[in-house]
């Protein structure tokens, strides 16, 4: 998650601001807990708790969704933010500057994958569920939203930089989640990333959200498929490769022919992973962000 000094951060300030939700933080960064669990653990009624919780999830610090209990049905609480990063303004940073390109989700270069699988526009599916073949209709060109159970899905990315420039850092913001049959909060996925045939490293999504429906997704999006997913930043550096501010590996800039002509992005979600739990895409008109991927590097 990155933060400015601009109003817009002031949420998740307010958020922070407190000695019991950061200690609520803490307990679901150990593993996801119910609302009356937190009130136990933290000697408060499960009213206060409930409004604590509130205050995180308008954050986007903490996701919830509901699911059957003993008594009927309980919200479980999931620590959705992996970490922080506050920007602020100053000379050094006004005076880097950068190429941003936009990529469209349906632009992808090539693809193997496995359902469960699915694409479609901001108007309709792309043909039919669960049929590979569909990934190369030529309405692909303006899908909102994909998803596969395994396999990859691979971008050219152009690369503007001049001789004269030196990359400072590379920069890969997407929308993702995993993919269940229907949706799962619970479904961790093992989501692979490389670039220009180097593996970069891994992260796994904690699942395919369907607790609430997503920002932007149309209305003739079913309730019960995909809703959202989780904004990353992939960041590859001098220092090495990071999701956020989580280093992922020691794969730096000078690893990966940053100087090509164009790069090759592949996510990826791999025969030997631990957690094979698919891969969801997000971009213009679905989930919380309504953008593609962006690519930015930045450079001096």
């Amino acid at each position: 998650m990155k933060l400015d000094l601009t109003e817009r951060s002031l949420p998740v300030y307010e958020a922070l601001s407190s000695s019991v939700r950061l200690r609520i933080m803490t307990l679901l960064a150990e593993k996801p807990m119910n609302i009356k669990e937190l009130a136990e653990a933290l000697n408060l009624s499960s009213a206060i708790m409930t409004m604590h919780v509130r205050k995180l999830e308008n954050a986007n610090l903490i996701s919830s969704h509901m699911a059957p209990g003993r008594s009927g049905l309980q919200k479980i609480c999931t620590l959705s933010a992996d970490g922080i990063e506050i920007i602020f303004p100053n000379k050094v940073q006004n005076e880097r500057k950068s190429y941003r390109t936009e990529i469209p989700v349906g632009h992808y270069s090539d693809f193997q994958i496995e359902p469960t699988c699915g694409l479609a526009t901001t108007e309709h599916m792309i043909g039919g569920f669960d049929d590979p073949r569909f990934f190369w209709d030529h309405e692909r060109m303006n899908a909102g939203i994909l998803w596969f159970g395994k396999g990859y899905v691979e971008y050219k990315i152009p690369n503007f930089l001049l001789a004269s420039q030196n990359p400072e850092e590379l920069v890969i913001s997407m929308e993702i989640a995993s993919e269940a049959p229907e949706t799962n909060n619970d479904w961790p996925s093992d989501i692979t990333f490389t670039l220009n045939e180097v593996k970069l490293g891994s992260w796994t999504s904690p699942g395919d959200f369907g607790d609430q429906r997503g920002k932007y997704t149309p209305n003739w999006w079913a309730n019960h498929i995909n809703q959202y997913g989780l904004l990353k930043q992939l960041r590859i550096t001098k220092e090495g490769t990071f999701i956020d501010s989580m280093q992922i590996s020691e794969i730096t800039l000078n690893d990966v022919n940053i100087r090509g002509k164009q790069w090759t992005f592949r996510l990826s979600v791999e025969e030997d992973a631990r957690h094979i739990g698919g891969l969801t895409l997000f971009g213009k008109g679905f989930g919380n962000y309504n953008e593609h991927l962006i690519s930015e590097l930045y450079y001096t």
